[in-house]
């Protein structure tokens, strides 16, 4: 995917979709999520396109964002093996 490409794929269908999942779950104004998500090494990795992160679902990204703040780690769901 060229880059940009990906950039509207990001700002356009993801992150308006994980910040509405912050405002949400974490009862944070609109400004507040995006500061928080765009401060994130979530972010900084769904910004590199080669990560493939942006191949998990808004709410997964949400849960990898806040599993990070919790923790300070970043944990990436394993997938799962089709046998």
């Amino acid at each position: 995917m060229n880059e940009e490409k990906y950039s509207a794929l990001l700002s356009m269908a993801i992150v308006p979709q994980v910040v509405d999942i912050i405002v949400r779950e974490e009862h944070m104004s609109d400004v507040g999520a995006i500061n928080v998500f765009y401060q994130s090494e979530t972010y900084a990795l769904l910004e590199k396109e080669e990560t493939k992160i942006w191949h998990y679902s808004p709410l997964t990204i949400y849960h990898i964002w806040k599993t990070e703040r919790k923790t300070g780690k970043i944990e990436l769901p394993e997938e799962e093996l089709l046998v």
